[in-house]
């Protein structure tokens, strides 16, 4: 389906003012909306022609993998020549490097609409920008020399490798070991690392991996970890010992290379300190959260578009009310109320959830760009959101998904209409770059109770604004008398949740998933009430496009209305403390 470019428009220019955040950074040259629009016609392009055509077959072809080489799929070569020759790779990046130096923050419309396009696909550069972004914030003037320019240019891709066998989430247990050789900062890598995307493949003439392992004498559990660049090319274009083993006979996203890899005395170079891996492995895994935040997003956009126009056109049994087609054997599926919450819950994922990475994004560009308190509370900001995003997103657009099947019916669980790639395709989602429950706990564990909270204060201190201006406006305040009630009910819970966790930590554990989706519904009915107040004013001041601007008025009065009480379940079962998970004996759950 063609790129949601009016929805992306109206949150970009409207509801979030990029232009006047974009001035607020002290930019050299000012992003105005002509270059805004600009860029994303272009990118629109190049997902629509490129990308999207071959989504569908590289999901039914997949990789090929012969004797340690992965073959992608047809088209997808091709494709990233045409990534690399627009410029893309580098969108971002350091110009003292080759970059041309944008905010953060492109990078992610860019990557809404390739990912729209073809998830698969839009793995293998997304996952370079994680490594460009840890070199320039941690790497040595030695190391940026050497990898940017080849990165920023897109000439060379890039891994992160922490997964082994063993270890799955718990990356404190990895067992790769890095002994020095005699050159200062060189190691030989020795080990094996699972489920590395886009570990292996034919797109560009070189793989950086990002690899966590151990120094001989290294600490145990996460402090021991250290961080290492290790080519699949080396410096001197010999080829370095790594090698892929074997690429997974996946669920979904088919089109990748899902790697298993073979350090095998491969040559690697230390980024930092010692023991410091994990510390930077974070920099660009939490930029990665937000893109898989993103990803669970655009798959449900994908799933929406195709079943609203299914909607509209599938006609089957009659109106409860009388027919609304009488011209016609039946009516559209469009007219019944239970296919309306399914779209309508589509719909206030996909722009809601929009709204809320794109938020993220601001936050983003301000910790990078600034100084002083304000970076301090954009940083705090980016932190609390993060899981929130990645967590919430990756569940709900998953639900998004599989509401697309269900508009479809029978015709959706068959492969001819493709809704069901986007089911699977989006299930990995919930699992890759930190499962809901490690979401959860980062969320309720580091972000609240460790830090007391000051991500979560700085929200409440926007939701605040914005709750006051929709009870302001007669038909928004019923929004906003919600909107305040649940921020200072999140607020409660937040403290309570600390006072409990203080007499029993299993009280975090049993509360952090749910702490988790509270604070993911909360998070979007501010984003509805932003979104609610910006089409309220678009069409006070006498826009013509009524019926865009009161589908906006309608989703968030149906998100209030229907999606935003599942906070009571979740509140409920947070009240409900541990004792009902761990009060069953492990005998009796196996029982």
């Amino acid at each position: 389906m063609p790129a949601a470019l009016k929805d992306m428009r109206f949150l970009i220019h409207d509801v979030l003012d990029y232009e006047g955040h974009y001035r607020g950074l002290g930019l050299d040259e000012p992003l105005g909306r002509e270059l805004l629009d600009a860029v994303l016609d272009e990118a629109a392009r190049f997902s629509d022609n490129e990308l999207a055509p071959i989504n569908r077959s590289g999901d039914e072809t997949g990789c090929e993998f012969r004797d340690g080489a992965v073959t992608t799929p047809a088209g997808f070569k091709e494709a990233y020549a045409t990534y690399i020759a627009g410029g893309w790779a580098g969108l971002s990046g350091d110009p003292s490097y080759g970059g041309q130096g944008l905010p953060d923050s492109m990078t992610l419309f860019l990557e809404d609409l390739m990912s729209c396009a073809n998830m698969a696909w839009t793995m293998y550069p997304g996952l370079s920008r994680g490594v460009i972004e840890s070199l320039e914030h941690h790497g040595s003037e030695r190391q940026k020399s050497r990898f940017l320019p080849k990165l920023l240019t897109g000439e060379w891709t890039g891994t992160m490798c922490l997964t082994e066998p063993h270890a799955g989430s718990d990356v404190g247990l990895a067992r790769t070991r890095a002994e020095p050789l005699n050159e200062e900062g060189v190691f030989s890598i020795s080990g094996t690392k699972i489920f590395i995307s886009a570990g292996e493949h034919d797109l560009a003439e070189n793989i950086l991996h990002l690899v966590l392992a151990r120094t001989p004498d290294a600490p145990e559990g996460t402090g021991g970890i250290s961080m290492f660049v290790v080519p699949k090319v080396d410096l001197d274009g010999s080829r370095n010992k790594v090698v892929c083993g074997a690429i997974e006979e996946k669920m979904g996203i088919h089109g990748n290379a899902t790697c298993t890899l073979y350090f095998e005395e491969a040559r690697g170079y230390l980024v930092g300190e010692v023991n410091q891996g994990m510390r930077y492995m974070f920099t660009m895994m939490n930029g990665a959260r937000l893109v898989v935040g993103l990803q669970g997003v655009c798959q449900a956009q994908e799933a929406l578009q195709r079943s609203v126009v299914y909607a509209n056109e599938r006609l089957q049994m009659r109106s409860l009310v009388g027919p609304e087609a009488p011209d016609k054997p039946a009516d559209p599926i469009i007219v019944h109320p239970d296919v309306r919450r399914l779209l309508l819950t589509q719909k206030a994922v996909v722009e809601g959830g929009r709204a809320l990475v794109y938020f993220a994004g601001q936050a983003a560009d301000r910790a990078d760009r600034l100084e002083g308190k304000a970076a301090e509370d954009a940083q705090a900001l980016l932190d609390f959101l993060t899981p929130i995003v990645k967590g919430t997103l990756t569940e709900l657009g998953f639900e998004s998904v599989n509401h697309g099947m269900q508009v479809f019916g029978g015709h959706g669980f068959i492969r001819e209409t493709g809704m069901e790639q986007f089911v699977r395709d989006t299930r990995i989602t919930m699992i890759y770059e930190g499962t809901t429950a490690i979401q959860g706990l980062d969320l309720l564990g580091r972000k609240v109770l460790q830090t007391r909270g000051p991500g979560l204060i700085v929200l409440l201190g926007e939701i605040g604004g914005t709750a006051a201006a929709l009870k302001a406006d007669p038909e928004l305040a019923a929004l906003g008398e919600s909107l305040e009630k649940i921020a200072g009910e999140w607020g409660t819970l937040a403290m309570d949740l600390g006072t409990r966790a203080g007499k029993d930590l299993q009280e975090v554990g049993a509360g952090a998933v749910d702490f988790l989706f509270y604070s993911g519904y909360a998070a979007l009915a501010y984003c509805w009430g932003r979104i609610a107040l910006t089409a309220r004013a678009a069409l006070a001041a006498g826009s013509t496009d009524e019926d865009y601007l009161q589908g906006k008025l309608a989703t968030a009065k149906f998100y209030y209305a229907r999606l935003l009480p599942r906070t009571r379940a979740h509140k409920a079962a947070i009240d409900a403390g541990p004792d009902t998970l761990m009060g069953p004996s492990a005998a009796a759950l196996s029982a």
